[in-house]
C-alpha cells in the first residue's frame, strides 16, 4: 500500500514576523531619537586642576588649544582668525550650545587669550574654561 502525496495533510505552517519586526523597528527609532551624542573638540587636552569647579551638562560646542598652540573646533584645525565666524555658525545652528575652551596645561597664555578674545567678539562674555577636578 502506497500512500499518495496528495493525501499527506499540510505541512506548511507560516510564523508571521512582521509584529516582531515592527516591534524592533521602533525600538531602534527610540534609541536613535533619545541617545546623546559625545561631541568632541578633536584635539587631545591635557586639562588643569582646579580647586573649584562647576558641572556645565550642556557641553555642545566644545574648542579646545592643545600644547603646540593649534585651535580646534568639530575635529578641524583653525586660524586664530577663523574662531569668530566659526562660532557664529555653530551658535546659529544650536543658539541655546554652550560653548566651553578646553585649554591644554602647556599651551600659550597668548593663544589662550587670543581666543578668548574670539570668543568675546562672538558675543559669549564670560567663556566657560574646562578643568579637571582635584
Amino acid at each position: 500500500m502506497r500512500r499518495s502525496l496528495k493525501n499527506r495533510p499540510d505541512d506548511d505552517t507560516k510564523i508571521d514576523i512582521t509584529p516582531m519586526l515592527d516591534v524592533v523597528f521602533i525600538m531602534l527609532i527610540f534609541f536613535i531619537v533619545t541617545a546623546s551624542f559625545i561631541k568632541e573638540s578633536g584635539a587631545k587636552v591635557e586639562k588643569p586642576t582646579a580647586e573649584t569647579f562647576e558641572k556645565k551638562p550642556k557641553a555642545t560646542i566644545l574648542l579646545a588649544v592643545n600644547e603646540k598652540d593649534e585651535i580646534w573646533l568639530d575635529r578641524r584645525k583653525l586660524d586664530p582668525r577663523a574662531v569668530k565666524a566659526n562660532l557664529n555658525r555653530l551658535r546659529a545652528e544650536n543658539p541655546e550650545g554652550e560653548v566651553i575652551l578646553q585649554a591644554d596645561q602647556e599651551s600659550t597664555a597668548e593663544t589662550v587669550m587670543k581666543v578668548i578674545e574670539a570668543l568675546k567678539d562672538a558675543g559669549i562674555a564670560v567663556p566657560t574654561i574646562a578643568t579637571e577636578s582635584e
